[in-house]
């Protein structure tokens, strides 16, 4: 979906794992590699298939936290997440519009949900009692951390989850680190697109969630890490893509990120970039089959 041309053989260089502050804009590939991969992007003029709505997951927590870098104390191989959201049908930019991301840190664990840890009884002690509100449980299929059936957050933490609005270009980027796994599902990354609504003191207000998707990562990246910490600590089988009861298997329009990252030293960063081609007036809260769409009817606001 993004044709790279000579930036897909860059590499990035982050600084060591764990080291975010400053990731964005030092590439070993030159100043330049992130800006071609907007370029690149911003040039298509090819018009893209929807991109696969999915499950929300038992997960997401709406704290709504405006902010570009979402590590916090969080370690891991650092990435660059470089997202853009464009209306499938015109293939124009979503400009002023709201992209949200959650995932699980290096060994699997998700803020908000450290007591039910990674499946495997990990995870750190849990904080005090929760004060976010997380949204009405989807009716997707249950059990594990693949289907729906929202858990009960276990704390007020706060890593790994963050919403940016959308610039001229539809572009967002977060500074985040590698996601790690967690007993049945692949690596991923969460995400919801929010439009038709605006950025307040009160957060995003209005509008509706025209998609709730996921990320992935390919399976030659997500087997280099397994050897490098944190990542190495986590003693969960790791579910394959292939093996993936979500991932739909389609690439690109099923949530595949392109990666720019060195072959030999993945530690020293990555870059993770997708377009997302999405119906604006469409709302998709995550409630459907994975893999599937599950538009509503009318649009309806988001909180």
């Amino acid at each position: 979906m993004l044709a790279l041309g000579g930036a897909a053989g860059a590499v990035v260089a982050l600084g060591g794992a764990g080291t975010v502050a400053g990731a964005a804009d030092r590439t070993a590939g030159g100043p330049g590699t992130l800006d071609a991969v907007k370029a690149a992007a911003t040039a298509s003029d090819a018009c893209m298939a929807l991109t696969t709505e999915q499950i929300e997951g038992p997960y997401y927590i709406d704290y709504e936290l405006f902010r570009k870098n979402v590590v916090e104390d969080r370690t891991g191989i650092p990435l660059l997440l470089v997202l853009r959201a464009v209306d499938s049908t015109t293939c124009r930019p979503l400009r002023d519009s709201a992209v949200e991301i959650w995932h699980c840190d290096a060994s699997g664990v998700y803020s908000g949900y450290t007591q039910v840890g990674n499946g495997g009884g990990g995870g750190t002690p849990p904080g005090p009692p929760p004060s976010g509100t997380p949204t009405t449980p989807p009716d997707g299929p249950g059990g594990g951390g693949g289907g729906g059936g929202h858990a009960t957050p276990t704390d007020d933490l706060t890593w790994l989850r963050g919403i940016q609005m959308t610039d001229r270009q539809g572009f967002v980027t977060f500074r985040t680190v590698f996601p790690g796994w967690y007993t049945g599902r692949a690596v991923h990354i969460h995400t919801k697109v929010h439009t038709g609504g605006s950025r307040g003191p009160d957060g995003y207000t209005g509008g509706r969630t025209c998609h709730t998707g996921q990320f992935y990562f390919s399976e030659d990246a997500v087997r280099t890490t397994e050897n490098v910490a944190p990542y190495s600590a986590n003693a969960v089988t790791r579910v394959t893509l292939d093996q993936d009861s979500i991932y739909p298997g389609t690439g690109a329009a099923g949530g595949l990120l392109e990666l720019v990252y060195d072959r030999r030293h993945i530690e020293r960063g990555v870059i993770g970039h997708l377009t997302m081609a999405v119906d604006p007036d469409a709302v998709n809260d995550g409630g459907g089959s994975p893999g599937g769409p599950a538009p509503t009817s009318s649009p309806s606001p988001s909180a």
